[in-house]
């Protein structure tokens, strides 16, 4: 992928808003993203995620900010500038893949520099280069109905990467795959994403889908971005409790603060503060982590907790547990078959908590 020497970066927003009539969708987007790495835009729907990227695509204008292509002001309202998509330069990847059946593969891989009147030569090359690339040279005068799923996906992105853009755009191009074919396809495309060192961005509302394929995360709620960082980071240190909610990291429950610490609240389990103690106020969320409990007795604090469901997996048991005491259920994946009725012991250690302010 070929950038220009003008920027460290591939993508850079600062400070972008846009509204729709009176209703604001976007509020003040920063967002820097290097070379050969993907950005995911991961939120639930109407999060803004998808008209932030049209905003990056050209397809709309912001109400402030700018954005930055490999070193390139492509939109910004108070400078005046509005390049429109053609001449943004980038590769887009679309939810249906967007091939034309009655043309070729390399027909369909050759659109983006027919456009833009390479010589035939030249085209041809640098098609056959790009197929090469998504290993489908071998299928250049295929039809696409020839094509398998995960074939088709690769024309789409040998057609995105032609013209050697310096940004290529994912606009959930696994939405519409069955759960199988989808699970099967993430690692896949995350493959060639590595192999082909793309710089993207990648929207989904699929968790597995931005952790697996991406270096960074931006997780958006109501037009904001509530934490941008490293899929590893996210697992282990959400920044607010609604991005531990949407990640399904674990159970989210209520503590109050008493003379004698903090306790699970509506009960008298005694929680660890971890560093929690300092901060002010009387109530609090924590967050226990799903990967954090165990049923061997090695964490220093435990809960007993009754077996209230108990579904099969192919790695063992989902357990839907309720803590004693309390109507709190929480939520374990077990090695070990649970009966309902069960009684456990599960234990924790005080680092795996997560603690943020209460619900308003």
């Amino acid at each position: 992928m070929s950038l220009s020497s003008a920027s460290p970066l591939a993508l850079c927003i600062r400070a972008l808003s846009m509204s729709y009539g009176e209703s604001q969708v976007l509020f003040d987007i920063d967002v820097d993203l290097a070379p050969g790495q993907v950005l995911g835009l991961l939120g639930p729907s109407g999060c803004g995620k998808t008209t932030l990227l049209r905003l990056i695509a050209g397809l709309l204008m912001p109400d402030a900010g700018q954005i930055d292509i490999a070193g390139r002001i492509v939109a910004d309202r108070n400078g005046g500038i509005a390049h429109p998509p053609e001449k943004r330069g980038l590769g887009m990847v679309f939810q249906d893949y967007a091939l034309w059946p009655h043309l070729s593969v390399a027909r369909n891989v050759a659109f983006p520099l027919e456009m833009q009147r390479v010589p035939a030569a030249d085209c041809k090359a640098r098609v056959m280069a790009a197929l090469d690339r998504v290993g489908l040279g071998a299928m250049a005068e295929r039809r696409p109905s020839d094509l398998s799923g995960g074939q088709q996906q690769r024309v789409a992105i040998a057609r995105a990467i032609v013209a050697e853009p310096p940004l290529v755009l994912f606009d959930e191009p696994l939405s519409n795959l069955d759960r199988e074919l989808r699970e099967t396809m993430i690692d896949e495309l995350g493959d060639l994403v590595a192999d082909l060192n793309l710089s993207a961005v990648y929207v989904t509302h699929d968790h597995s889908e931005a952790l697996t394929l991406s270096n960074k995360v931006a997780v958006m709620q109501g037009g904001r971005i509530e934490q941008l960082a490293s899929p590893d980071v996210l697992i282990h240190a959400p920044a607010t409790a609604g991005v531990a909610d949407f990640l399904r990291l674990g159970s989210l429950l209520p503590a109050r603060r008493t003379v004698d610490g903090w306790v699970l609240d509506p009960s008298n389990i005694t929680l660890p503060a971890n560093g929690f103690a300092a901060m002010t106020g009387e109530r609090a969320q924590v967050l226990l982590p799903e990967q954090a409990l165990r049923l061997d007795g090695s964490g220093a604090q435990s809960l007993k907790a009754e077996v209230m469901r108990s579904q099969t997996r192919t790695t063992g048991s989902a357990l839907t547990l309720k803590i004693c005491g309390t109507d709190h259920l929480i939520r374990l994946l077990s090695p070990t078959k649970a009966n309902p009725g069960a009684m456990l012991d599960l234990t924790y250690s005080p680092n795996d908590l997560r603690w943020f302010p209460a619900a308003p």
